[in-house]
């Protein structure tokens, strides 16, 4: 062996074990990825199983009541794992540290550190506090934390596909979100810091990366005399990468512009598939929610998108049962997916968050009428899904191949720029290669599709 890595060797064997178990949104999942950058940088490495782990730290998301649960019950299983290794610490960090505080530190009994979504730079602090048995917290907001100059340890979503975070915060105040609360105002990432991130990533061979904000299309910043608005933005990276495949999230439907639309229909490299929330069809409830847009507003909207990409692909956000929902609210949210013709959605039942302007309205939908408009909605978007996969019976797609397929050791996967998953047989292809695929079947889910050409190499 030779000395630099026995060197190397070493070191890995020096270092302690980060998990870190992430809940929530794309943006929780590049945090998480921060996180692991800043505490390499204070001997730890990213560990897969809990039970080897130095250092457990849960990042939180506090969207919606359930997940809270559902972290409050993973804390509680994880302090199990202190009684058999003393020297273990763990950590809550993200919007529900932020959010709850030191009412944490009563609810998970055995965690020793909280940090909010601004205070990542502050674990080794914070770290060396809990060296003493003192429980140690941070969950002050930055009015200009971007985390611009930190390298994330992309070992989450492998090294094909990363997230590339360009803002942070939030400033539009929906009545039933504590994203600006838990997350602080909008705050755009310097466009140099944003494009040196993106060489690294290209020089390590990925093949495609999503661009990640609360509000993407509100990024706004002034760069050397140059103002950079979104659109500006996305076609500076499309034109210097234009081998990656480029994607974005989360879009307010206030702020699609037509400068972006155009802008992504003139670069091919630009996925053609967009996340656009709609949250609700009545505008009596859009109001309430206080999304700044009428039903008939967005609507205009999707047909700008369709106007310039027939075939893109959107998905979308859905809440039923918000404050003073009425059966005709309902009918109208379940004519606008209809309408809009969504090929995916993430649908919720409403859960009131205390401090948000909601939390002031009656909670009057009862949980039964909640979950039988929900089950309709979602009985509707399977509906959808399968009617957008069977129109793509026959049709042959570029798929960027991303490994095997979980069902099948003789078959691999990957997405189109629809972002739609394909399952094909085929052995012996890299992943990161790009192949022709003619899709011959579909669940609600999946396109199932036969290789029909050779490949694009890595």
């Amino acid at each position: 062996m030779k000395h630099d890595d026995y060197l190397c060797n070493w070191k890995r064997l020096k270092m302690k074990k980060l998990y870190i178990e992430t809940y929530g949104c794309q943006m929780n999942v590049a945090d998480s990825e921060v996180v692991a950058s800043i505490l390499k940088n204070d001997g730890y490495i990213p560990c897969s199983d809990p039970k080897e782990a130095d250092l457990i730290l849960i990042n939180t998301c506090s969207i919606r009541k359930n997940a809270e649960l559902r972290v409050i019950a993973r804390g509680k299983q994880l302090q199990a794992l202190k009684k058999n290794k003393h020297s273990l610490k763990v950590g809550v960090i993200g919007c529900m540290a932020e959010r709850l505080n030191e009412d944490l530190f009563e609810k998970l009994k055995g965690i020793d550190l909280l940090a909010g979504p601004d205070s990542y730079r502050n674990l080794p602090e914070l770290l060396k506090k809990t060296s003493n048995n003192v429980k140690a917290s941070d969950i002050l907001l930055s009015t200009t934390e971007t985390y611009e100059d930190i390298d994330p340890e992309h070992y989450q979503t492998g090294n094909i596909t990363a997230f590339v975070s360009i803002m942070r915060g939030c400033n539009n105040f929906c009545s039933y979100c504590v994203v600006p609360y838990t997350r602080g105002r909008e705050r755009s990432r310097p466009v140099q810091s944003i494009l040196r991130e993106i060489e690294q990533l290209n020089q390590q061979g990925f093949k495609e990366i999503t661009l990640l904000g609360q509000n993407v299309n509100s990024y706004k910043i002034e760069d050397a005399n140059t103002k950079y608005s979104f659109p500006t933005l996305l076609e500076n990276i499309a034109k210097r990468y234009s081998q990656m495949r480029l994607r974005f999230a989360t879009s307010h439907p206030k702020d699609l512009s037509e400068d972006l639309v155009k802008t992504m229909a003139t670069f091919p490299n630009i996925c053609n598939s967009i996340h656009l929330p709609v949250q609700s069809g009545s505008n009596h409830v859009l109001k309430a929610m206080n999304r700044r847009y009428t039903a008939e507003e967005y609507l205009t909207k999707i047909e700008l998108l369709r106007k310039h990409m027939p075939d893109i692909t959107i998905s979308t956000d859905i809440i039923t049962g918000f404050c003073g929902e009425t059966k005709e609210d309902h009918q109208q949210t379940i004519a606008m997916m209809r309408k809009a013709d969504y090929y995916y959605s993430y649908m919720f039942k409403y859960s009131q968050r205390e401090g948000t302007a909601a939390a002031k309205l009656s909670d009057d939908v009862s949980d039964e009428i909640k979950g039988l408009r929900l089950q309709e909605i979602i009985n509707l978007q399977q509906e959808l899904s399968l009617k957008h996969n069977q129109r793509d019976i026959g049709k042959t797609y570029e798929v960027l191949v991303e490994g095997f397929s979980k069902r099948s050791a003789k078959q691999m996967f990957g997405r189109t720029e629809q972002n739609k998953v394909v399952v094909f047989d085929a052995l012996n292809i890299e992943p990161g290669s790009y192949v022709n695929v003619i899709v011959e079947n579909c669940s609600t889910a999946t396109l199932k599709g036969k290789l029909i050409s050779g490949f694009r190499a890595v």
